[in-house]
């Protein structure tokens, strides 16, 4: 199947995902899963969130697939996770072994994406995906990415109501 046609199967997924999923924790724990399974480059998929109230704040692992890491608390200073959450802005490295903010989880990690999530208009938390394959984030990829962390992020903004 030619990668642009999965791509779009997978955004219908997880858009039938968000719509059945009686929670934001359901869809993560779900998503991960179909993302994991169907996208052949993405090697581990994760979810960490900020903790509510820490001082100085902190990513905390949630929902994932993929090898155990060590790193199931980041602060938000620290690694391509800590900068995209607090810049806010998605962060790709096609060589993680290029940039010096890459903590290491896996010597197999080649690549990486961390998009963060927004409720109100405020980081919340992100997803991150990495791959054992080098510059494994094209366009589309980082626009499947982003719109999977748009469906979180409404799903948990509808849960603050």
């Amino acid at each position: 199947m030619p990668v642009a046609d999965r791509l779009e199967e997978v955004r219908l997924q997880v858009t039938e995902l968000a719509q059945s999923s009686d929670s934001a924790q359901e869809l993560m724990q779900q998503m991960v899963k179909l993302l994991h399974e169907r996208m052949l480059k993405y090697n581990w998929v994760g979810f960490y969130m900020l903790e509510p109230g820490a001082n100085p704040p902190v990513l905390v692992l949630g929902a994932f697939e993929g090898a155990m890491t060590p790193h199931t608390r980041i602060p938000l200073n620290e690694g391509i996770c800590g900068a995209a959450a607090a810049s806010g802005q998605t962060v790709v490295v096609d060589d993680v072994r290029k940039d010096p903010r890459y903590l290491a989880c896996s010597l197999e990690t080649k690549s990486e994406i961390v998009v963060p999530l927004f409720v109100h208009g405020e980081v919340v938390g992100e997803l991150d995906i990495d791959s054992h394959f080098p510059a494994a984030f094209t366009l589309e990829h980082q626009d499947l990415v982003k719109y999977c962390a748009v469906l979180v992020g409404k799903k948990l903004e509808a849960a603050d109501r």
